[in-house]
């Protein structure tokens, strides 16, 4: 089994300002309306690259899929409501199909006006009679009632047993486990302990072991320069999110969501170098 470990400094983000943008995140979706397949915002802009093709728009069996894409073609890709309960849960399934792989996973926020927990687990596998070898789970879960009290802890205080937020992935080969625990530090600033351990399985973990041995010095260095890089752009994001006012982001995120798909992701890069 290989153990790695680094601990990075990130900004924090206290529980009031997190609910506020919880809070503004269902005010847009739910301002949202359906007009035939498309998917309208207030103002009158059409979500792009995104068609309503089954049920209520924001009901449990709604169904979206990028527009031009059908059940009936060689990829798809979809998106289903499970629940939608604003104060309590909510649930969704997104499905993926290619000539490469097929997946499915499913996501749930609880409490997501006052989010108390995000779990997210799903399956991908290759083609049809790839073998088990082509396939992966994982999980993802983050405890924020927990994340908060591990945050508070006064210097030198104990930390809780189970991290509040961990990431499982199983294949035949092996198991990853990603941790995340939080430290108070200055003043906005949280320690993140990162913790990844890995592990071969059954009769595979001599192997593992050996090989993970061998690549003991270039990965830990590419875990601590991947674990720096996200910190990295946490904290870019979060410090240009926490200096704008409410009214500013409502008003980003509702143009942000009104961008074509591809337009998006370069758009976070853009955003980045602007702030």
């Amino acid at each position: 089994m290989a153990r790695l470990q680094h601990t990075v400094t990130v900004v924090a983000v206290d529980r009031d300002r997190l609910h506020a943008y919880a809070g503004l995140v269902c005010d847009l979706a739910e301002s949202t309306r359906a007009r035939g397949r498309d998917i309208v915002l207030p103002d009158g802009r059409t979500v792009p690259g995104l068609s309503l093709v089954k049920g209520d728009h924001l009901r449990p069996g709604a169904r979206y899929e990028p527009s031009g894409t059908g059940s009936d073609t060689e990829e798809l890709e979809a998106t289903v409501v499970r629940e939608w309960r604003r104060g309590s849960l909510v649930a969704v399934e997104q499905l993926v199909r290619s000539p490469e792989l097929s997946g499915r996973m499913t996501l749930r926020l609880r409490s997501p006006e006052r989010p108390r927990s995000l779990e997210a687990e799903g399956r991908v596998r290759g083609p049809e009679g790839s073998g088990s070898l082509r396939r992966l789970s994982g999980k993802v879960s983050l405890d924020l009632a927990a994340w908060w009290a591990a945050a508070a802890l006064a210097p030198g205080a104990p930390t809780a047993l189970r991290a509040p937020a961990t990431v499982r992935l199983k294949h035949r080969l092996g198991v990853a486990r990603l941790q995340l625990g939080p430290r108070p530090a200055e003043q906005g600033r949280w320690y993140v302990d990162v913790t990844l351990t890995l592990h071969g399985r059954l009769l595979l973990r001599p192997v593992a072991a050996f090989a993970l041995l061998l690549a003991g010095v270039p990965l830990r260095r590419g875990f601590r320069s991947s674990v720096e890089q996200a910190a990295e752009r946490w904290n870019e994001t979060l410090d240009r999110i926490l200096a704008q006012d409410l009214d500013e982001l409502r008003t980003e995120f509702a143009d942000y969501v009104a961008k074509c798909p591809d337009d998006r992701a370069h758009g976070a890069d853009g955003a980045r170098e602007v702030g």
